[in-house]
This record gives C-alpha cells, structure tokens and sequence, in this order.
C-alpha cells in the first residue's frame, strides 16, 4: 500500500493566472467499473502550466498500472468563467509516469492544449484591419491509399472508427483480422479488450488521432507504410477484409516489431507470423505477468493440456499455439503450428470421447473445435501456450 501525488501539465500561451483544471485520473476494470485516484474541479495551475500534486489514497496498484486522465481547461475573466475545451482531453500514462511528473508529451499536440491568436487592429479608414490567422492540421496518420479521406469507403474515417472504438468498449465487438495474418496481436487485443476495456478504447483512439501509442512500456507505432496501406480492403459483396480499427491495433502492432518487412498490404502474410517470445513481450510490456509457459515447436501432450486447463480454471489468460485445421471452417490439412487463439474454458471430452473447447478466435467467443473430432486430434494441433495473470 503507498500515498502517491500525481500531476500532469498542459501547453498554453495564455497567462497562467486566468487558467484552470479540471482533472479526472482513473482506471476501469473488466465489467468496466470506475476506481477514481484524482477527481478535482476547476484549480490553478503551477508554473511551467503543471497541474498541482494531487494526493492519492492508500492504494496497492502496482507502478506499472495504467490509468487515464480527462482533463478540461477553463478560462477567467472579470465575470464568468469559460469551459474552452468542452470535450474532456484523454490520455494514458502509468502509475509511475502520474507519480513522476512524466505525465506529458515532449510532442506538444499529445497534450492538453490551449492557444490563444493575437493580432493588431488598425483604426477603420488608415489601413487594412484584415488580420490573417494560419491554422495548421497535421495530416490524418492513417489513410488508406485506395480510399483516401472523402471517399465514402474510407476504412478509417473518423465517424466509423469511433463507432468501432465504441463497439469494443462495449464488448459487442471483439478483433477479426479475417483476411489479415495478424491472429498474435488479435489474441493480445482480445486481451486487453477483456481486461481493461478503457485501455484498449484508449489506445485505438490515440492511434487514430497520433499515428501511435503507448500501453505501459509497450510502444505501438507503426510506419509509414502500415499507416498508408495498400490493397483492397472490402469483399466483393461489400464486407470489410478487416476493420479500420483492426487494421490499426493489429497491423500496427505487427509493424511496429517488424525491423526488416513492412506490414503496408492485406497480403502481407510474412510479416504477420508472431513467435511466442514476441508475444509474450507484448503482454509482459503492457503490464501483464507470466506465470506459465509450455508453448514450443512441438506438440504440447495430454499433459500440456492438463496444464493449462488447471490455469484456466483459476481465471487465468490461457493463450495457445494450434494449428488452425483444429478450428471450424479451416481447410488446413497439415499438423504445423500456424494460428494463436485465446482459451475460454477447459478442454472437455464427452462421452463418446470428442472434444470440445471454448475459445476465442477470428473475432468470435465459441466452441471452434471441429464436430466429432477425438483427443489425438487435438493433440496433434496443440503447441502449448502461454499464462497470464489478468491485467489490472
């Protein structure tokens, strides 16, 4: 259990006397439910525009725990006091970042931000009184090259992806890759989408506005490519081959790892393989904790099995390593490890000796185990897998 004081800081050119803060700092669980750390109305602002030390209660979060961070600004005059960001400003930092004074951006538009224009009127009839205020918008970081921005198809336009977002928040919606090789970072996402609902929301939304974001030490930015990919991203009957928002938190995730292939098509099946060591890394980065590992090149046996079903069972996150013939619809004919699901239950065998197992996969939460099918033939499809504790 520890106190912590957290803080953050804005960028203005407005006089810091006539400012201030609300400040909003808090997490969400799985069913998500708010645990607030900071909530406070309308305060000043310290120098260099930081927010003050706002003191926490006596929590036992770990440093490494994420929270976000809405924040209003408000102007004084010599009557009223103005709301001049009406939609709260949201990003997230860790629990060491808030208690550190890291809690900002050296990029000054990932900030809070509020600018005032100043121009000189002339007296009407001595000279023009026109003054010329420039407005600069950086580019949206993801267009698609085949949709660009006002083409009604466009995968990544602001009004979809939000709806998207959304969606998932929810847990309407879960990640599909579809036509995409990305099903390691669709089984980090499902992750995180279960766990921490407003991280996942959090994260997407900041891909969207900055082009990348940062999940405890875990750094998604993806390059020029991935951001302006290439190909058709629609079926011919008009369903999407993956989601804007997919295509940004799964894709750019696996670009982001990529040094050598760049992940910038729908067909880029080389550079959407993930090993487990990189998978793992992902989920040990954002903040999760392994306590198990049994996933290798090689058939894990009834014994992996009963392993991992022994951690599922305690509320664990399974994530295993099949071969996807295993799973419903696929026509995959051979025994190599090709595919990463996400367990929902134990392995079950009836008494006609089939198997079944609740799963998540290619978007779905279900039991995708072929009909009919016995042990030995999930245990020629199994690889093992990794355990995690729930993300906090």
């Amino acid at each position: 259990m520890a106190i912590y004081h957290l803080s953050t800081r804005i960028h203005s050119n407005v006089a810091l006397d006539v400012l201030l803060y609300d400040l909003c700092i808090y997490r969400m669980d799985s069913n998500r439910s708010k645990y607030i750390l900071v909530d406070v109305k309308q305060q000043s602002f310290q120098g260099n525009y930081e927010t003050q030390s706002h003191t926490t209660s006596n929590i036992n979060d770990s440093l490494s725990t994420v929270y976000i961070m809405e924040i209003t600004l408000y102007q004084k005059t010599m009557l009223h006091i103005h709301c001049v960001t009406p939609i709260p400003f949201t990003k997230m930092y860790t629990l060491g970042e808030f208690s550190s004074g890291k809690a900002w951006s050296p990029v000054k538009r990932e900030n809070p931000c509020y600018f005032v224009s100043h121009g000189t009127f002339q007296p009407e009839g001595k000279e023009d009184n026109t003054v010329h205020v420039k407005i600069s918008r950086p580019e949206r970081p993801f267009i698609a090259r085949e949709y660009p921005i006002g083409n009604p198809r466009d995968p990544f336009d602001k009004n979809i992806i939000e709806r998207q977002i959304d969606e998932r928040f929810n847990g309407f919606d879960f990640p599909n890759q579809i036509a995409a090789s990305v099903c390691g970072p669709a089984a980090f996402f499902y992750c995180l989408q279960k766990d921490r609902p407003d991280v996942y929301a959090q994260g997407a939304l900041e891909l969207w506005r900055y082009g990348k974001t940062k999940i405890g030490d875990l750094i998604i930015s993806p390059g020029d490519g991935c951001r302006h990919p290439t190909g058709i991203f629609y079926f011919d009957d008009g369903r999407p081959k993956i989601a804007g928002t997919d295509w940004m938190t799964l894709a750019g995730l696996r670009d982001s790892e990529n040094a050598v292939l760049n992940f910038d098509a729908l067909d880029s099946p080389v550079a959407g393989i993930t090993m487990w060591q990189t998978l793992t890394e992902w989920f040990e980065k954002a903040g999760y904790e392994i306590v198990f590992s049994n996933v290798g090149i090689t058939q894990a046996g009834v014994q992996g099995i009963r392993d991992l079903n022994q951690y599922i069972e305690q509320g664990y996150k399974v994530v295993t390593l099949i071969n996807d013939g295993l799973l419903v619809n696929s026509t995959n004919k051979t025994t190599l490890p090709t595919h990463w699901v996400v367990w929902n239950g134990s392995v079950t065998q009836d008494s006609n000796g089939y198997i079944s197992l609740e799963l998540f996969s290619w978007g779905k939460e279900r039991n995708w185990i072929k009909p009919k099918k016995d042990l030995q033939f999930f245990i020629n499809r199994f690889f093992g897998g990794m355990v995690f504790k729930p993300l906090k």
